[in-house]
């Protein structure tokens, strides 16, 4: 007879995940352990392989769950029906406070993923590449006369910008996540000339790029 699942099976599922993505974020996932992710959920090893058969398993779960917000951020926007500037815009900010927001599970994304095997690592860089090309669309609208081989370079440039912001930029700082979305928005689009132009002054939350 099948195990019958807990009331809490579900939030147990999250909290492990959590955990897990903390875990691997801060130690690498080739480092972390099973014992270590059991005593930070406050369970016994036998009670986490309940939830998950191996640190594989948990990898793909933590990937494939944030790319899927990602995706759904992608779709949102697109519903909005908005001119390609402004659409730009809104995806920028809403990648960049997810990216906050999520910064564990997008540090395992980023540096983690390569450790997947070759079906789910396929999957996941499948659904990455959708989100890049929904991106690359908006900047080919953007700039038709932009030379096809270009167009991915360029688009891959504005995620270089996102992804890296999150390890130095200080939401308590000067200016909030909003006003860090801005500026990366109107460098892309405008260059170091037209920072300034619908972003804030003030100095950017100290912090060096590690």
């Amino acid at each position: 007879m099948a195990r019958t699942k807990s009331p809490n099976y579900e939030a147990q599922q999250q909290n492990i995940l959590e955990n897990a993505a903390r875990l691997f974020a801060e130690q690498s996932f080739p480092s972390a352990s099973i014992a270590q992710l059991a005593e930070l959920c406050g369970m016994s090893k036998p009670l986490l392989y309940h939830y998950y058969r191996d640190k594989s398993h948990l990898l793909f779960d933590i990937a494939d769950t944030y790319v899927d917000k990602l995706v759904g951020i992608v779709d949102a926007a697109a519903r909005q029906g908005l001119p390609a500037d402004a659409h730009l815009r809104l995806l920028i900010e809403r990648f960049m406070e997810e990216y906050a927001s999520s910064r564990h599970y997008h540090m395992v994304l980023v540096q983690d993923v390569k450790f997947l095997g070759e079906t789910e690592r396929k999957q996941v860089k499948a659904k990455q590449a959708g989100v890049v090309a929904a991106f690359a669309e908006l900047i080919a609208r953007l700039r038709p006369e932009l030379p096809a081989a270009q167009v991915k370079p360029v688009t891959m440039t504005l995620f270089g910008m996102m992804n890296w912001t999150f390890t130095w930029f200080r939401a308590d700082g000067a200016i909030d996540r909003a006003g860090m979305a801005r500026i990366v928005s109107q460098l892309f689009l405008h260059g170091v000339y037209g920072c300034g132009e619908g972003t804030d002054h003030e100095r950017v939350s100290e912090g060096a790029p590690r």
